[in-house]
């Protein structure tokens, strides 16, 4: 049986995801935002940045997000954020296919991460991630626009926000323009840390 879809993202109290430039990320309030992630110890392995790191529930969250993921979708904004910032061995050790409108040949990583470019759309983008994922889960990748096209259009089944305690004022919103006429949410989970609070979601029409 095919997995679910799902999306998990970190996200300021005020409903931001990411700043509004490319340039800004790696910048103070993106850092703030993503503290919690950085000190787990799952996340320093999977990044190889060095022994040690927290154990706990914000790292047992990060491994089994990790562990449930057979394919990533991504956009393209966030792929050519990525290309520059991630290390030779990429962090997700799956296929990942790219969303976008430039017909490339597949980008293959050390350490079993191959990047696929779908210029036909989510919908096929998606039908790829899931035979490539096999009974394992898709994830949404990023960044809000593509993650707001896949819920727009009904088709993902789950997902979890790390609400960190930072205000941006400013940014890119996860749901800036979410059909909410169309879109029902069920609360599955919420789980505090001294870092963040945990929320996931299951996503119905409504």
């Amino acid at each position: 049986m095919a997995g679910k879809v799902f999306f998990s993202v970190s996200m300021s109290l005020d409903g931001f995801i990411a700043p509004a430039s490319l340039g800004e990320l790696m910048g103070r309030q993106w850092m703030e935002l993503q503290q919690w992630i950085f000190p787990q110890r799952f996340f320093r392995e999977n990044l190889h940045l060095g022994e040690g790191g927290e154990e706990g529930r914000d790292n047992d969250i990060v491994r089994e997000t990790f562990e449930r993921t057979g394919a990533s979708v991504m956009g393209k904004r966030m792929f050519d954020a990525g290309e520059r910032m991630w290390p030779e061995e990429a962090p997700f050790h799956t296929p990942v296919f790219v969303v976008t409108h430039e017909r490339r040949d597949p980008w293959e990583r050390p350490g079993g991460t191959t990047f696929h470019f779908v210029d036909d759309g989510i919908g096929p983008a998606l039908d790829r991630a899931r035979e490539a994922a096999g009974d394992r889960d898709v994830r949404i990748a990023g960044g809000a626009e593509t993650i707001l096209q896949y819920v727009n259009a009904g088709l993902v089944d789950e997902f979890s926000i790390a609400l960190s305690p930072v205000l941006f004022g400013s940014g890119i919103r996860l749901f800036e323009g979410v059909d909410a006429a169309r879109v029902a949410l069920e609360p599955v989970r919420a789980e505090p840390s001294p870092r963040v609070t945990h929320l996931t979601y299951t996503v119905r029409p409504r």
